[in-house]
């Protein structure tokens, strides 16, 4: 009788075990980070289809001339850095707002341009601070001896002569990106604005979790897709 108690006591241990565990996961899961990017879906190239596109259209303003857009651009305290994991659940989404760099245009000759960005990652941000603090632990990021990833860029694409305000036009920019140390070849594609005396640039790239020597979080729980994307919206001033 006995042992059978004992038996039933183990397995009562097992289970409150297993509920706290599967709480304690439930609790840091959850995306609490909503994208915002800084150029308007409507004014983004390629859309040519529905009420948006004809309401940018009316709206478009004037000719950008190369002298407003050539010259040092620098990345204004309103941009942000997204990454984004797509779990078997969701997609959770993190936020950087600590970013810093400079974009200097000059549309005559695309191989003079250079573009360069830093991140601050003790600044990532997913809304739950004990997921966070296991993000920049040494586990993974290791904020402690990495505190910041940078991107350089190598190259740009070409870029039009005419510029009208208000209106996107693509921009494809490859370079490298060093995350805890480790460097990788990456391309954004993106867009660029010139709006209100400013250039808007949005992008993204796709990185996996072994780029960077970081092991895939999925647990026996959740698995993890080993795709991450990495989303520039900044917006710089001159």
């Amino acid at each position: 009788m006995k042992k059978k108690t004992w038996a039933w006591v183990g397995a009562g241990v097992v289970i409150a075990g297993a509920i706290t565990a599967f709480i304690l996961l439930n609790n840091s899961l959850g995306n609490n980070v909503e994208i915002e990017s800084v150029i308007p879906a409507e004014t983004q190239a390629g859309n040519s289809s529905g009420t948006a596109a004809a309401n940018a259209a009316e709206t478009a303003g004037a000719a950008v001339t190369a002298e407003q857009l050539n010259g040092a651009w620098t990345i204004a305290d309103t941009s942000k850095v997204y990454w984004s994991v797509t779990t078997s659940r969701e997609t959770v989404n993190f936020v950087n707002e600590e970013v810093a760099g400079t974009w200097n245009v000059n549309l005559a000759d695309p191989a003079a341009m250079t573009g360069e960005g830093t991140l601050e990652m003790s600044a990532l941000d997913s809304g739950n601070g004990q997921r966070d603090e296991h993000v920049k632990g040494a586990d993974y990021l290791n904020i402690a001896e990495f505190p910041q990833s940078t991107f350089v860029v190598s190259s740009f694409s070409e870029l039009p002569a005419e510029w009208t305000e208000g209106t996107a036009v693509p921009v494809e920019m490859q370079g490298t990106l060093t995350v805890k140390g480790v460097e990788k070849d990456v391309t954004f594609q993106s867009q660029a604005v010139y709006s209100g005396g400013q250039l808007l640039l949005s992008g993204t790239t796709t990185v996996t979790f072994e780029d960077f020597g970081l092991a895939n979080p999925h647990s026996i729980v959740l698995e993890t897709e080993n795709n991450l994307e990495v989303r520039l919206e900044l917006a710089l001033n001159k």
